[in-house]
């Protein structure tokens, strides 16, 4: 019997960083100007004047305290207030592309292997720069991989899922090794005018190897124990992007064209069935969840988090079981929980278990308990 083995990962993490205080400063300046605008239509009642934020409200309502983006003045621009990302020719390597080249190469390093050790490329975010062709096999080109690659989205579980569909490639042996990469640009989609989320989203991609465990070292890496997907559709979370945009010109500039939430329905509805599907999972492993070392959950909001580690834990969670990133990249979707397990996994010894845990838009949630080998 083959077994799936996680033994590198990769981060790329954009250079340039807004913190609270920078993006409630461009904010602000945009409500004045579009209060200003509108002083005449908002004195007649005819619509409501637009709110200021501030760096204590966003530190409550999320745990964020700054994000990495992929451009900095576009965003902080209260005129624009979108980032400013050029296109590029069709004979040049897009940006997911080089952001997913970047955590590959890192993630390989890790595992001390070469793109001739990879069989296939996953690419799994929420969002992809274009229809076609895939992003992925762009990337199994930059990189010179021989083999086979497509594109999968899952919102904010996309990693997780992608993971699922590595482990089955490598366990049923289609593939030797899988990577599985997650080129989020966030701040695409992200309204920056709307103070309820203008602050939720960073960019980072991050980058995961899953390959035969006859393939890697004795004690390398990660032995993946199993995974568990769920999903039940609703519309909390959502953004009606897409090619059909063009076909009714009412639409387009609307703000459902970007990303959208029911914030507070969210937390309500998704915090439990996140802990009952770790709970189940653990449960089907023949594990408890007093077995946890470590809970990489999905990076979206602090207080949820919380909630949901005390859920299955029974208790306060230590930030040692259940890190936290997001107060320094903000919501990278998919690439969060992968963030959190990149940067706190190598304390871990032999035998220790944890669980790599995603959820969001869909609704969507991935479950992957892996063990220290």
């Amino acid at each position: 019997m083959i077994k799936a083995v996680i033994s590198g990962t990769g981060l790329y993490t954009p250079p340039a960083t807004i913190d609270n205080d920078e993006l409630v400063e461009a904010f602000n300046q945009f409500v004045d100007l579009y209060n200003d605008e509108h002083a005449g239509e908002i004195e007649r009642g005819d619509i409501a004047a637009l709110q200021h934020s501030s760096s204590a409200f966003i530190e409550k309502a999320s745990g964020i305290k700054r994000r990495h983006v992929i451009d900095k003045e576009g965003i902080l621009d209260p005129r624009r207030m979108t980032p400013y990302i050029p296109e590029r020719s069709n004979d040049e390597h897009s940006v997911q592309c080089d952001m997913a080249v970047a955590a590959c190469n890192e993630a390989l390093e890790q595992a001390g292997k070469t793109p001739a050790d990879v069989d296939a490329v996953i690419v799994a975010c929420s969002n992809l720069q274009r229809a076609y062709p895939a992003i992925s096999i762009e990337v199994q080109d930059a990189l010179g991989i021989d083999g086979f690659a497509y594109d999968m989205n899952v919102a904010c579980s996309s990693a997780t899922f992608g993971l699922q569909a590595a482990v089955n490639s490598v366990e049923n042996g289609a593939a030797r090794s899988v990577l599985v990469v997650s080129p989020e640009i966030c701040s695409g989609h992200l309204n920056f005018r709307d103070r309820d989320s203008h602050f939720i989203f960073g960019d980072a991609c991050t980058a995961i190897l899953v390959e035969r465990e006859e393939n890697t070292k004795e004690g390398q890496g990660f032995e993946i124990l199993g995974t568990s997907l769920k999903t039940k559709f609703s519309n909390n979370i959502r953004n009606n992007f897409g090619f059909l945009n063009r076909a009714d010109e009412s639409g387009i500039g609307k703000p459902d064209k970007l990303f959208v939430q029911e914030g507070r329905k969210v937390f309500k509805e998704v915090s439990p069935m996140v802990a009952q599907t770790i709970q189940s999972h653990l449960e089907a492993l023949a594990l408890s969840p007093e077995n946890l070392r470590r809970m990489w959950l999905h990076q979206a909001n602090l207080n949820m988090n919380q909630l949901i580690a005390r859920k299955v834990l029974g208790r306060d969670a230590t930030e040692e079981e259940a890190p936290v990133i997001l107060d320094e990249y903000a919501n990278t979707s998919s690439a969060g929980s992968i963030i959190a397990f990149h940067k706190h996994k190598d304390d871990l010894e032999s035998g220790d278990l944890g669980v790599i845990c995603s959820f969001g838009a869909g609704y969507s949630i991935g479950s992957v308990v892996v063990r220290r080998r």
